[in-house]
């Protein structure tokens, strides 16, 4: 989950990282108040999660409480990269003499954390790897180990900062370490880390991306998300406890295990070239012992998906069993005819493994005339393709 710029500066607050005062709002006439209460000058930040926001005009310079009112009226509301801004940051200003760069990540190449540094900030970093590649330290940290002191002079000495600034930096980076461990972070950057006339270092730009895989050890982590702008299929599937992500296609695909559902897609993609380019509009994973309410909870949700045209099943029992995805599939059919829903998406749906001959009979006998069943796994997906072209 990727954060908001505000919100990222709040994490760093929380964890002693020096930041400048500053608060979000969503109506351009709250910015008369702010700004006072902030010292009557203040930058306008646009809050979206993309990057380029100065240049696309959403970062201005307010010199009173009024110009901030015509500020943040300027930017709210306005697209920048096809994000449209709806809240805005008041932050204090402060005067900078140099711009830096530093970022904590997971490195999954090479199976390890890695810190990255450079003198040169205050640019977008791809551009600093790709024209001077040697002024951005790498530096892999151990996950055993840590940003211990010896390790942040380490990426000190390595990004060439300056030595009077050596000692700010070491606690800086050992605190952004604090933020991406206890928040259980994929990215911590600070762009820029600047350096104030007087010789004082803050962040004062940063973008963090937390793992969701970790949020049940974050439960406060449930209030950042931007619940406006979440699909509001995911947001569906969320709240059933579903594995589910939506794509730009037309074949609804159940599969059971990340594996076999990620190999449903290809085949899926693979069938509908030849049948007007259809392809899956889904990932959904039921689990290896998914019962029939989580079948039946995860149909729901893709038969609601306007985009969907048919529907592949492809479930290889083994701690599943073939029955109990049967089961699901017709108490989904009946729950949605119960909500007077009208089901007219063709159901394709192959069984193998597990109770597979038990599950088979189980709609042989339920008869329902939007479900077919066929016995491999490409020729289902073909036939799913075919179906989903013909609508």
């Amino acid at each position: 989950m990727d954060l908001f710029e505000y919100q990222a500066r709040d994490l760093f607050a929380k964890h002693g990282v020096p930041v400048l005062s500053g608060e979000v709002i969503d109506t351009p006439e709250a910015a008369r108040e702010v700004t006072e209460r902030l010292g009557g000058r203040v930058v306008v930040k646009a809050q979206v999660k993309t990057g380029g926001r100065g240049k696309a005009g959403g970062v201005k310079l307010a010199d009173s409480p009024d110009d901030a009112v015509e500020k943040a009226t300027a930017i709210l509301g306005m697209e920048i990269k096809g994000h449209t801004v709806h809240k805005v940051m008041l932050a204090q200003t402060a005067d900078i003499a140099e711009e830096y760069y530093v970022s904590f990540l997971l490195d999954r190449a090479n199976r390890t954390f890695l810190a990255m540094a450079s003198v040169e900030g205050g640019m977008e970093i791809e551009e600093v790897a790709a024209t001077k590649p040697e002024a951005l330290a790498k530096v892999p940290v151990d996950a055993n180990e840590g940003v211990t002191d010896a390790k942040a002079r380490e990426i000190v000495e390595a990004a060439k900062f300056p030595a009077e600034l050596h000692d700010q930096l070491v606690e800086i980076l050992k605190s952004l370490w604090t933020v991406f461990i206890k928040e259980d972070a994929l990215l911590v950057e600070v762009n820029p880390l600047a350096k104030t006339p007087e010789g004082k270092v803050l962040a004062i730009d940063g973008k963090v991306s937390l793992d969701a895989n970790a949020a049940f050890r974050q439960p406060e982590h449930d209030a950042l998300e931007d619940k406006a702008a979440a699909n509001p299929l995911e947001a569906a599937a969320k709240a059933k406890g579903l594995n589910y992500v939506k794509l730009d296609g037309e074949v609804g695909i159940i599969g059971n295990g990340a594996g076999l559902v990620m190999s449903t897609l290809d085949v899926v993609a693979y069938a509908g070239e030849k049948h007007g380019n259809v392809k899956p509009a889904n990932f959904l994973d039921i689990g290896g012992g998914a019962s029939a309410e989580v079948m039946a909870n995860g149909l729901e949700i893709i038969l609601g998906d306007p985009d969907v045209r048919a529907v592949f099943v492809n479930v290889f029992g083994g701690i599943t069993a073939c029955d109990a995805v049967a089961n699901g599939i017709v108490q989904a059919l009946e729950l949605l005819k119960s909500k007077g829903e009208d089901v007219t998406k063709p159901l394709v749906v192959r069984l193998d493994g597990n109770n597979a001959e038990l599950g088979r009979k189980i709609l042989t006998d339920a008869n329902h005339p939007l479900v077919e069943q066929v016995d491999t796994m490409d020729g289902a997906a073909e036939r799913a393709a075919e179906l989903a072209a013909a609508k």
